[in-house]
């Protein structure tokens, strides 16, 4: 089974401070060890196995493509509001080749490896969330700067690493949309998710394998954590402090 790669390139509305520190004005095109850091993960992506093609996602695809060389296994499409809205028309287009493999342009870090271990573990679900737990990338970046979402079994960081296995997903994908366009709505994913989840997560009474079974359960859908040893895995590039640290990671500093 190969996935469809979906690479998110787009901008939020209005100026980027972030991609204004480096001189430019997407953070997309931010140079990371001298090149553009949205082609390291499509490098990657199209060095691995699991993968049949790449489709690029950007409100400026011209200017994306115009940095990324080359390659027939490569399309650009035209992002549209915001990532939700882009990746709902994506699950509802009869076109879209599944099952999908989504990352970002900031996962300057992202490798093969770390791909084919990832599309292992998403295998049979209908929708996985690659994450990394804290000892591990604490042990190697004592120092990294992460959000951490803490439950029963642990604490984890996201890894930008989604598998969407089939149209089955476009209903989360539009509560999501829902909840991103108007904060009022959150009270939807509560009456999905139940207080009993909600309480259980933020006393850590649930495990991460808990939450998504119970809210996969509520959507319908085969939802998975998938744990990955890569520190790497869980770093981007999303503030100057992980620039500068996915720079020296890639100079043999870290």
């Amino acid at each position: 089974m190969k996935y469809t790669a979906i690479v998110l390139a787009g901008s939020r509305p209005g100026p980027d401070p972030f991609a204004e520190q480096f001189g430019n004005d997407i953070k997309a095109l931010i140079a990371v060890a001298g090149e553009p850091m949205v082609r390291r993960p499509v490098r990657a992506l199209l060095a691995s196995a699991n993968v049949r093609e790449v489709i690029v996602l950007a409100q400026a695809p011209d200017r994306i493509s115009d940095v990324i060389p080359s390659d027939p296994r490569i399309t650009f499409r035209q992002s549209r509001g915001t990532i939700a809205e882009t990746m709902l028309a994506i699950c509802l287009d009869p076109s879209t080749q599944w099952p999908l493999l989504v990352t970002t342009a900031d996962h300057a870090l992202l490798d093969p490896a770390t791909i084919d271990d990832f599309c292992a573990g998403a295998a049979g679900a209908d929708l996985a969330i690659g994450v990394v737990e804290r000892e591990i990338l604490m042990r190697r970046f004592p120092e990294a700067q992460r959000t951490w979402l803490r439950f029963r079994s642990g604490a984890y960081t996201g890894a930008n690493l989604f598998a969407l296995g089939s149209p089955k997903v476009a209903g989360a994908v539009e509560l999501w949309r829902s909840v991103e366009q108007d904060r009022k709505k959150g009270r939807r994913l509560i009456a999905i998710v139940g207080p009993g989840v909600l309480i259980g997560t933020l006393l850590r009474l649930l495990s991460i394998d808990n939450v998504l079974a119970r809210l996969g359960s509520k959507l319908h859908l085969r939802m998975r954590a998938v744990r990955l040893n890569n520190p790497l895995a869980g770093v981007d590039v999303d503030k100057p402090v992980d620039h500068t640290l996915v720079e020296a990671v890639l100079a043999g500093r870290a």
